[in-house]
């Protein structure tokens, strides 16, 4: 099975692993499943990173790609189909990013490793 991680969900995988639950370890630990992370994540962490809201212990750019190397997780580009399939969700939550993680999960038919309630109320798996 493939599974996307949300972005608190690799933040605390990669920082504070005991945050995690354990169906969301025992998802992520397993080797039968890939771990996929939205392009959009990555933007999420940068503009977070830039206002002072969130520190990584090394430059951005080389810390999610060491923790690409350890983890082993795939990127899942932003395209325009996920772009445009944020303007046909219901309106329950109106974080960007998590919208656009929605949408991604819903053209991809994967589901997403998330402690996020919001998240929870549109049509996608969850896992947590």
């Amino acid at each position: 099975m493939e599974a996307i991680l949300d972005t608190c969900t690799l933040i605390w995988l990669c920082c504070e692993p005991k945050n995690l639950s354990l169906k969301a370890t025992e998802t992520i630990d397993s080797v039968e499943n890939s771990l996929s992370v939205s392009h959009v994540s990555i933007w999420e962490m940068a503009l977070k990173q830039r206002s002072g809201k969130m520190v990584f212990p090394k430059p951005l750019r080389r810390w999610i790609f060491e923790q690409r190397a350890i983890w082993r997780f795939e990127w899942i580009p932003i395209s325009l189909d996920h772009i445009l399939r944020t303007t046909e969700l219901p309106d329950h939550h109106n974080d960007p990013f998590d919208r656009l993680l929605i949408a991604q999960a819903l053209k991809e038919n994967i589901p997403i490793i998330t402690p996020d309630v919001y998240i929870r109320q549109y049509p996608v798996e969850t896992i947590w």
